[in-house]
């Protein structure tokens, strides 16, 4: 695998699981120092561990924490060169407006959407004294397109992460600081299978609207993170980054 983060240092938050996991591998594969971030000590040090990398307990939505997550990063390594601000949940009890009740909101909106503020925050300033750097938020198709199904804190937060992360890679982008939303499509992780697995008819409800007619594996969204994260992608910023399998574009899907 051609090598195109070697030697920089990336900070992976959620990166014990799902599409974080995937993304730490990839990372320290094409030459990463990845700093593993994530509130399940246990996993997220093995994770870090199996790829040479370093471990931070930190809960994404208390600011000191993640002050510390990025200062800590940049005075052991030397620098924050990429982040990749993904933790995030979709409990049960996020559903309909008519049901989901304030607390759940608040929570959902805490750790999908605070937790990138915070995240942004805190990355931006070591990357503005090194005059360069790439921030990948995770957003989500659904920021983009409504649902019947709803969801309805989580939609709203991935939507503030779309909208924060475009004006951020306007507002940085003279600074060589790169911000982009990525917008993945349902992706095969334990997060969505636990949910499938207790509403399977959601699942197919779901699955029919897909024209590549199946789940993104984490790995392929992993490959989209390493593009955004690379120089290969150089010239991209403030963009809604969908990787989606067609859903966003699709009217009717085939047979």
């Amino acid at each position: 695998m051609v090598q195109r983060l070697l030697d920089r240092v990336a900070v992976v938050t959620g990166g014990g699981s799902g599409i974080g996991l995937a993304t730490v591998r990839r990372f320290a594969a094409e030459g990463a120092k990845v700093v593993v971030a994530d509130l399940d000590t246990a996993t997220g040090t093995a994770v870090a561990e199996e790829v040479g990398g370093e471990f931070v307990h930190v809960d994404v939505t208390n600011e000191d924490a993640v002050r510390a997550l990025f200062d800590t990063t940049a005075e052991k390594l030397g620098s924050v060169d990429v982040a990749f601000n993904n933790a995030g949940i979709s409990p049960p009890d996020d559903d309909s407006i008519l049901t989901t009740g304030l607390d759940a909101w608040r929570r959902v909106q805490e750790v999908n959407l605070t937790s990138v503020y915070l995240c942004c925050k805190y990355a931006i300033p070591h990357m503005q004294r090194q005059g360069k750097g790439s921030i990948i938020n995770t957003a989500s198709f659904v920021a983009v397109m409504g649902a019947a199904t709803s969801q309805i804190s989580y939609t709203a937060s991935k939507g503030g992460v779309l909208a924060m992360s475009r004006e951020l890679g306007v507002q940085f982008a003279r600074e060589g600081i790169r911000v982009n939303a990525l917008c993945p499509g349902p992706v095969n992780t334990p997060l969505l299978q636990e949910l499938f697995a207790k509403d399977p008819e959601r699942a197919a409800r779901r699955l029919v609207h897909i024209p590549v007619g199946r789940f993104a594996e984490p790995q392929e969204i992993a490959a989209a993170v390493a593009f955004l994260a690379s120089d290969d992608s150089s010239f991209i910023t403030a963009s809604q980054f969908l990787v989606d399998g067609g859903i966003s574009g699709a009217y009717v899907t085939p047979l």
